[in-house]
């Protein structure tokens, strides 16, 4: 009688929390005398003390006999005890669970002595301790209890079927005629337990509850009960797929219930079957459709966040069926992106862009870019308000950063933007020159790592569209001048990457640039040396051809007063190159030397100039011979550069061009371009680490065999020598053998040593990239205030910020005309010949007329059936100077034949394989940097 109760162990805890272990290491060994006790009452409150620390984590897997002994106990309070200790402690692998079958076979479920309260407790208990084996031995006893006198007996053995199918999946067919009955059972209770179940039964295999498909309608147009009806529409949802005539017959109950019910649940579960059962299909579907996305719209209108996320997620499931019926919510699902929950906006994000076509695509990108730009100044304290009321004592509301602020939702947002624009080859835009002053626009407000896709679309959009380039190089001219980015280069989301793009542009397209010699200041400034490589090593490239095409531009109107400011511009340029012929990078100390070359020789041919004689008239010589010349008015050495890369028109490369160019007649992809020392040789087996260093004996020899009798060259060699019977062979026959431990160390060190003298070796081509880790945003709120008196990010009069050309009546339309296919060689496709160019929507052009120069501006009386957008009118024009430059010809396409792709090719080296495609690609493409 003064034994500790669980009301004792509890107070002892929490009294002695400075050394709660003690206290229960005492607690246990106590608790272990009182289980093994004859007293059930005892030994029970033992076990529930055992169970009450198991919850706290110690473990109790030790009591295990005892807690059996406590479950068989006759009275019904010390079973209920036992029950719990078991669903608390037992798993899978508790080695007295079989003990347990007779127990609950004959103590509980079949005797007739016991009261439906003990049988109900031990069906709450097996339920929490089934096994496979459990569940076979049982089920016939469980089955029969599906028609026990009491309705509470019932629903818990329905219930119950669910763990016993899980367990053991066998027992379905046995059990199916009890649960057709259970759906006519007299009880709501029971019938609901058992649509509750096949609810989740059918999710694993619909097809074996087709046959109760006649039940459950009836029940459906019968009940009024919401939450079964709920889980009846559900599980026809699972069924219609696998019998469609099911379709017919549903439409009309759940058109009657969209209609007419007031809970948002049913009618959200209503929509959801619809979607996926394949109601929205053929006229009634048409109509069925309509009054889904009519409900769904109320709600995107209540205060319920709730309702607002479900009702977007049910219409990105109707969008792709039916985009025309959501588009005329347009305006409610975009206020949706601005909503302070961010879950609410990235399910508008998602609907956005399933409905985003070429009519709404302006107005939903400019939507969507506002939120980059927008600072939310309003909803933010100034400063001055802050300290006035700190000073007074007045307590500070908390404010909410804004999700716009976000780097993540920045992040998603702005490629998202991309991906509207971009996708299906930019099907969607009919305004090339409005979509690359969202490009432009992105860089400016992103504030994210977007950099290198905007550069992408940048480079793809100007070669694919040739009415746009003009445009693009005014765009680009303004990007080079523009220092923003310059000084922001080293900075986090500063997407300085554009300006690789604006040099690249502006060097592949330099005949349209007004003022050629203007932007060889800005390409050549030093502070280009802070960025990276790669985009120094264009600006040097774009630097070459601008000097070109401005030096061609003045030999074909020079006059010799052009003479010093040549000599300027050649010395000026020659001057800052001296800072990028030091570079540590190889590529641009290749490219400087090269340009500091060049320049140098033009340099010294215009100091040696010398303009010609001009003859006074009336006063030749009549008596000498005639001095007429060949020689040019100008220095010669002017055209020298252009030519250099003016020579091919520049365009996109088809995915598959590469393929089509037929490897050269005599290249052996086989043959060692620089033999390795012969000691390698000998130890090498096959291919290493696929770096293309070495290849193996064994695999050579392999490749030579397969090879015609009449082949030259390395095979023909090996060949003879083997014939000859000289030391060719025993050369070879190291491979054949098994390597020892000291060969295999010798190789080891052999490749140590090429690996580290190939390492800061130029023409050795190295992977040397490594996975970029994805940065971690923090996402926690921060307070912020508005600084007073500093103009917003927004306002018209920022100049560092260009904003969206607006479609003011002063910009008309142009119809543009984009390559979607791409480049093939001549005469290697025959497919894609008819096709080679995609006109853009409207423009009624054919596929030959990319190549023709589409006119700058079309006015509206030009008849081109150019498509208009809604205006607007938010965002000022980006002004850019009109020019007049001509365009580089289009040389004649080469001609190659189409040849059977290679199944397999041999191991080869990887620097070979690298020149073989660097050989070959010259072909494909056109031009470019090297």
């Amino acid at each position: 009688m003064w034994e500790r109760t669980l009301q004792d162990l509890i107070r002892g805890l929490r009294a002695n929390k400075q050394d709660e272990a003690k206290f229960i290491a005492t607690a246990i060994e106590e608790i272990r005398q009182e289980i093994k006790s004859k007293d059930m009452e005892l030994k029970a409150a033992a076990a529930l003390k055992l169970t009450y620390l198991d919850m706290l984590g110690y473990d109790m897997s030790w009591a295990s006999f005892y807690v059996v002994e406590v479950m068989s106990s006759p009275k019904v309070h010390l079973k209920t005890v036992g029950y719990l200790a078991a669903a608390q402690s037992f798993t899978q692998d508790t080695d007295v669970l079989m003990l347990t079958t007779n127990l609950l076979k004959k103590a509980s479920l079949l005797s007739v002595t016991l009261s439906p309260e003990e049988v109900a407790i031990s069906l709450n208990g097996f339920s929490q301790i089934v096994t496979p084996d459990l569940a076979r031995d049982l089920s016939p006893d469980l089955i029969k209890l599906l028609s026990h006198s009491r309705p509470h007996i019932r629903k818990r053995a329905v219930v119950l079927l669910f763990k016993v199918f899980q367990k053991y999946p066998e027992v379905v067919s046995h059990a199916m005629a009890r649960i057709r009955e259970r759906l006519e059972d007299p009880d709501a209770g029971v019938v609901a337990a058992t649509v509750n179940v096949l609810c989740e039964l059918a999710r694993y295999n619909p097809a074996d509850f087709l046959p109760l498909a006649p039940f459950l309608f009836h029940l459906l147009t019968t009940s009024n009960n919401n939450w079964m009806l709920i889980k009846i529409i559900k599980l026809f949802g699972t069924l219609t797929p696998h019998e469609p005539r099911l379709v017919k017959k549903l439409m009309p109950r759940i058109s009657d219930i969209i209609s007419t019910t007031p809970a948002i649940s049913l009618l959200y579960e209503c929509v959801r079957t619809c979607i996926i059962g394949g109601m929205l299909q053929g006229t009634a579907g048409d109509a069925l459709a309509r009054t889904c996305v009519s409900k769904l719209a109320n709600f995107l209108q209540d205060e319920d966040q709730n309702l607002k996320y479900i009702s977007l997620l049910a219409m990105v499931n109707i969008v792709p069926t039916h985009p025309h019926l959501v588009a005329e919510y347009q305006d409610m699902v975009l206020a949706s992106v601005d909503d302070q929950d961010m879950s609410i906006r990235m399910r508008a994000l998602d609907l956005v862009s399933a409905m985003t076509n070429s009519s709404n695509l302006q107005a939903i990108v400019q939507q969507l870019l506002s939120h980059l730009v927008r600072t939310e100044a309003s909803a933010l304290p100034s400063a001055v308000l802050s300290l006035s009321q700190t000073a007074s004592g007045t307590p500070q509301v908390p404010r909410l950063a804004s999700p716009s602020q976000n780097p993540a939702y920045r992040l998603i947002l702005s490629q998202r933007i991309l991906t509207l624009c971009s996708q299906n080859t930019y099907e969607n835009v009919l305004d090339f020159e409005w979509y690359l002053s969202v490009l432009v626009d992105l860089s400016y407000v992103a504030s994210v790592d977007i950099g290198s896709e905007i550069r992408e679309q940048l480079v793809d959009v100007t070669s694919r569209v040739k009415g746009v380039q003009r445009f693009a190089v005014s765009l680009m001219v303004k990007l080079l001048c523009d220092d923003t980015f310059l000084m922001n280069a080293d900075q986090q989301g500063s997407c300085s990457e554009v300006l690789w793009a604006a040099a690249f542009i502006c060097g592949e397209y330099c005949g349209e640039l007004a003022d050629p010699q203007k932007l060889l200041t800005y390409l050549l400034q030093p502070r280009v040396l802070d960025l990276t490589p790669d985009t120094v090593a264009v600006y040097l490239q774009a630097t070459t051809k601008v000097f070109g095409v401005w030096a061609s531009e003045l030999a074909e109107r020079w006059d010799s007063d052009d003479l010093p400011k040549v000599k300027e511009v050649v010395g000026s340029t020659l001057e800052r190159l001296t800072e990028f012929v030091s570079n540590p990078d190889i590529e641009v100390q290749e490219r400087a030397a090269n340009i500091l070359q060049l320049l140098t020789f033009v340099r010294a041919d215009l100091n040696s100039y010398r303009p010609p004689v001009e003859r006074s008239f009336g006063y030749e010589d009549s008596a000498g011979p005639s001095t007429t010349t060949a020689e040019p008015d100008f220095p010669k050495s002017l055209y020298l550069i252009q030519p250099l890369s003016s020579m091919h028109e520049l365009k996109t490369v088809a995915a598959n061009a590469q393929a089509s160019v037929p490897i050269p007649e005599g290249l052996d992809l086989d043959a060692w371009i620089v033999p390795p020392p012969k000691e390698s040789l000998s130890h090498v087996h096959e291919s290493d680490d696929g770096d293309g260093a070495f290849v193996g004996v064994k695999k050579v020899k392999k490749v030579q065999k397969a090879k015609g009798k009449g082949n030259s060259g390395p095979k023909a060699k090996a060949t003879k020598k083997k014939a000859d019977g000289d030391d060719g062979r025993e050369e070879l026959q190291p491979a054949e053998q098994e390597m020892t431990e000291s060969e295999r160390v010798e190789q080891d060190r052999l490749k140590t040593e090429r690996m580290e003298r190939q390492k800061d070796d130029p023409f050795y081509l190295t992977d040397d990239r490594h996975p970029k880790n994805a940065d971690q945003y923090d996402v926690d709120s921060i307070p912020v205030v508005r600084l007073d008196d500093l103009p917003p990010l927004s306002q018209a009069n920022n100049s560092r910020v260009p904003m969206l050309r607006s479609n003011d009546p002063q910009f008309s339309r142009q119809t543009f005309v984009i390559d979607r296919v791409g480049e093939m060689p001549s005469g290697a496709v025959s497919v894609a010949s008819s096709a080679a160019v995609s006109p853009a929507p409207g423009s009624g052009g054919s596929a030959g007329s990319s190549s023709t120069h589409i006119p700058r501006r079309a006015s509206p009386s030009d008849g081109n059936g150019a498509a208009t957008a809604a205006p607007l009118a938010s965002f000022p024009a980006y002004e850019v100077e009109d020019e007049t430059s001509p365009r580089t010809g289009t040389p004649p396409p080469i001609k190659v034949t189409r040849v059977k792709k290679k199944t397999k090719v041999a191991a080869g080296s990887g620097k070979k394989r690298a020149a073989v495609s660097a050989a070959t690609s010259s072909t494909a493409a056109t031009g470019g940097p090297s």
